[in-house]
């Protein structure tokens, strides 16, 4: 169960968005922050954050496209669609300017959001992502300094094959999940049963793992989508996290070529965040959108 500051259940919908149904969950009150997960995770990564918000904000927490309770459409799963989804479901909500808090995919989905819908995000934090286009791909390679740095990705190709990874995956999907959520992270004990309990209900759904792989699957169409999205710089402020066992700072250095007002934080952890270190990070965020949650969106530059 996910809760508020009070201890009290969060509120729970589904709405129409960009064509498909998103699952979502909803509390507090102020400014709006939404906050987009990655894979293979669900809405429920943010359980421990979400209390840390609802104080001053009004959090939105949608499960993404084929993801979570989220309905899982035939296609749509690049991250321009992806954003445009969110968009959607933010103006069905009733907001109009909003803050976003992505990590992983949710993170280059969150950029496509700011990217695309520049009147309506007024900051953005970008937690532990690589950028299709950007050197994401470059992981996907057998090489001494992925091996040794702990990023060989060898799951990329992998995923990207048609056909055989449903084959090898299915009747798995706990194996494969719990490998994945406890090896990137440097506090593997921070992946509770709960959320693996939650993961695995959520991916072992009929249509769970091929929504997961159409994610990665179109990566070389997201690849061109931010080539042509970092043509016009962002031009609200951005806080870019890391962990230290993982992309670390990787995470300001590539920000820094999208946007100008970049601000970057390491923290000693693995990939997951909000589940491994979610009091340092809020202490890190919640100052951040003081600043700038409630600023109305500028234009960046061209």
């Amino acid at each position: 169960m996910m809760i508020d500051h009070r201890g009290a259940p969060v509120r729970t919908g589904r709405a129409a968005a960009n064509g498909t149904s998103l699952h979502y969950r909803t509390a507090g009150s102020g400014p709006a922050v939404v906050l987009l997960h990655g894979v293979p995770k669900t809405g429920y990564h943010w359980r421990h954050l979400v209390p840390k918000l609802t104080p001053r904000y009004a959090v939105v927490v949608p499960d993404l496209r084929g993801l979570g309770d989220s309905a899982r459409p035939a296609g749509g799963y690049d991250s321009a669609t992806m954003a445009d989804d969110v968009a959607a479901l933010m103006a069905r909500l009733g907001h109009d300017a909003y803050a976003v808090i992505g990590e992983d995919w949710g993170a280059v989905i969150g950029y496509q959001l700011a990217a695309r819908h520049r009147d309506r995000v007024t900051s953005l934090v970008f937690a532990e992502a690589l950028f299709p286009g950007y050197g994401f791909e470059d992981h996907a390679a057998l090489t001494p300094e992925n091996v040794a740095g702990g990023l060989h990705l060898w799951h990329l190709g992998f995923y990207f094959q048609p056909d055989v990874p449903e084959m090898l995956i299915a009747g798995h999907e706990r194996e494969l999940i719990t490998y994945m959520i406890k090896n990137e992270r440097s506090r593997p004990d921070s992946a509770t049963p709960d959320a693996i309990e939650e993961y695995v209900r959520c991916y072992s759904m009929p249509g769970g793992i091929r929504a997961m792989l159409s994610i990665y699957r179109a990566m070389l169409v997201d690849a061109e989508q931010n080539r042509q999205a970092a043509r016009r710089r962002l031009g609200i402020p951005v806080l870019a996290l890391g962990g230290s066992a993982f992309i670390g700072e990787r995470n300001e250095t590539q920000m820094r070529m999208f946007a100008d007002d970049v601000t970057g934080h390491v923290f000693d952890a693995g990939h997951d965040l909000a589940e491994e270190v979610p009091d340092e990070m809020a202490e890190v965020v919640l100052p951040f959108l003081a600043a700038h949650a409630a600023a109305r969106p500028r234009a960046g530059s061209r």
